[in-house]
């Protein structure tokens, strides 16, 4: 049984890249929207926000010396290039997708409009946001949290390298221990890196469950969407 029908999901532009550098690698591309793809066909209504860190990230560029507006304005159209490369993969493995921008860039992308982007996912077309906030000082996750209310979504999803919430970083730490559900109390608390302070507490006092999950995993998120928990449920 479905356990959530409306969903946005996070990415992270990193997730793109693979192995490489800096860029994205179409074969993990291709594998996340084949991922994606199976739940749509459920019937779940699926929106996503992408980062853009696989090509610039404005934080870095201002440590570099570019000005942090300026640098955060290049990491907006850097989501965009990633939104693009996932509406072309969608398109691709024949799944209805839309692009919808933060910013003006008429021909590459609709603006975000509330009502249009509801209707788009009633027909279960997928829903890409990019350009962030559209604003400069706000990271992707807050992008994330915000689209995630705006079109009342009923879970976000935050797709990332591990199987969940540890308590240490498991990469570095193999005695990290994973939780499989905390409050959000809980983990502010435990001062728990799950996504920035601003987007954390926009979830927190909206109400909003969180999951975070491993993307990598095939077949994770259709898990989710049945109900299981195979990674970090974040809850009032």
């Amino acid at each position: 049984m479905i356990k959530y029908k409306r969903i946005l999901l996070k990415l992270s532009g990193e997730a793109l890249m693979g192995l490489q550098p800096s860029g994205i690698d179409k074969s993990v591309l291709d594998k996340y929207v084949s991922q994606i793809k199976e739940v749509v066909e459920m019937g779940v209504e699926t929106g996503i926000v992408i980062g853009g860190g696989n090509i610039f990230r404005g934080v870095q560029g201002a440590a570099g010396g570019i000005d942090r507006v300026a640098g955060d304005r290049m990491g907006m159209l850097a989501t965009i290039i990633n939104g693009l490369a996932l509406q072309s993969a969608f398109l691709e493995a024949g799944v209805s997708c839309r692009l919808f921008t933060s910013v003006k860039v008429e021909s590459i992308g609709e603006r975000f409009v509330r009502e249009e982007v509801v209707a788009t996912l009633k027909k279960k077309e997928v829903a890409v946001f990019s350009g962030g906030t559209g604003n400069p000082f706000f990271t992707t996750d807050t992008a994330a949290v915000l689209r995630a209310l705006e079109i009342s979504a009923e879970v976000l999803l935050k797709g990332t390298r591990v199987d969940g919430v540890y308590s240490d970083d498991p990469e570095k730490n193999p005695a990290a221990v994973k939780y499989d559900s905390l409050s959000f109390d809980e983990a502010y608390e435990k001062e728990l890196k799950i996504m920035d302070l601003t987007a954390f507490t926009m979830c927190r006092e909206n109400d909003l469950p969180v999951v975070v999950y491993n993307m990598n995993q095939p077949g994770t998120l259709k898990r989710i969407i049945l109900g299981e928990n195979p990674g970090t449920l974040v809850h009032r």
